[in-house]
Formats: C-alpha cells, structure tokens, sequence
C-alpha cells in the first residue's frame, strides 16, 4: 500500500487533459492526466461513486465496487440494480473514486485541509451482454478486491451470472486531483506558537474472523490472512 505519510509538498501533474469536462480547475495544479497516476488510483480504490440521472429526471450517486481492466472500468451488481438497469439508456454518467491519505492540521482554521488522491471519469456506459466478457468481468471484480479469490472459490452458476449485471466504461475521459504535503499557511501564521502538520491515514486490515460453519482444518489462504491495500 502507498504509505500516506508524506514527505514533502509535491503535487503530481501530468499531460494535458483529453477535454475541457475533466480538466481541474480549482487548484489546477492537483491535476494529473497521466493515465498510469489515473490507473493507479482506480486500481487501489475498493469503492466508486456513480452518478446518474434518473429516468425521472432526477439526479443520484451510489455506491459500488469497480475494478479496472486494461482501458476499461467494469461495475457490477444485481440484475435488480435500479442503478445499473438505468445505464442501459446509455446515457453519460459519472464515476468518482477517493483515496484520503491524511488530514492536514494547519495553524490557520481556514487552512486545514486533506491529502488525497482522486479520479473522476466520465463516458457513456456499455452493458455487457456477451457471457464470456462477463464472466472475465466478474473474476476481475472479485481479484480486485482480494486477488486470488476467484480461483480459490467454487465455479460460478450460471443463475449467478444472469441474475449480476455487469457495465464497463471506457477510461477515455478521466483525470485525478491529488494533494501531499504539509499544511500551507499564511508566512505571518508560521511564527505561531501553535502547532501544524499531517496526521497520515491508511486502511489497514485486521485479523481475519473465520466464519463459524468452516469445516476443520480450513486454513485462510495468504492473500486474506495477510491482506493489504
């Protein structure tokens, strides 16, 4: 996992971006277009927002779990996801993903902040239809969240498959904001006697709980007994 503790104030700023929708422009100098900085924020994030508009005319942003591949982020979940039964209109929607990595104490109220690291997308959802797109989908999404697991679980049904919708959007139009450092306060405030700087953050997983109908014997395989993000 990328340690949150940073070391200095340095902010990542990459190509140009692909259109005008997606450049940053508070702060833009947050904003990083690189596609490999993008990936890697989507690829350690656990949990996207999606935002859409109702077929009542109405705006919503859920949560869900994404997983990347290649030039393609993939969302899944139930056939009776009011969410995902929507994007078969095709119409544009909006895919956030954070990643907070501390909370910047400064002297001033007005200048605390956060470090983080964020990637808005945006596009045209595509419903995937085609079974083995699907099925490759849905073992994407289960290794994106603990890698591995696919193999280490029993095959898939096919009523398992069809009752999961799963859409894919193209990484076309993306670009990520991110923020490290040290708090920046006004130069008069440094001579304060108050103190400032970053309490880090990270996710950090605990000890495995075994489920109470696991037969004897039945050991957690590495990849969640030593789990990490």
């Amino acid at each position: 996992m990328r340690p949150a503790v940073c070391q200095a104030r340095s902010y990542l700023v990459g190509m140009e971006p692909v259109s005008d929708r997606i450049q940053v422009k508070r702060l833009p100098e947050r904003g990083n277009y690189d596609r490999a900085a993008i990936n890697e924020i989507l690829d350690e994030a656990l949990v996207c927002h999606v935002g859409i508009v109702t077929s009542d005319g109405y705006p919503m942003v859920i949560p869900t779990i994404h997983a990347r591949q290649g030039n393609t982020l993939y969302i899944h979940g139930s056939a009776a996801s009011r969410l995902l039964r929507s994007m078969r209109s095709g119409d544009e929607i909006c895919v956030t993903v954070t990643l907070l990595d501390g909370l910047v104490v400064a002297r001033s109220a007005v200048h605390n902040s956060m470090n983080y690291r964020s990637v808005v997308v945006l596009g045209s959802p595509r419903m995937v239809d085609d079974p083995d797109e699907k099925l490759a989908a849905l073992e994407v999404v289960t290794d994106h969240v603990i890698p591995g697991r696919w193999a280490q679980s029993r095959e898939v049904l096919e009523k398992e498959v069809k009752g999961t919708l799963v859409v894919a959007l193209a990484i076309d139009e993306a670009s990520a904001k991110v923020r490290t450092g040290p708090p920046v306060d006004d130069e008069a405030d440094y001579s304060l006697p108050i103190w400032a700087g970053v309490v880090p953050l990270s996710m950090v997983a605990g000890d495995p709980i075994p489920d109470a109908r696991n037969l004897e014997g039945i050991e957690a395989p590495v990849a969640v007994a030593a789990y990490e993000r």
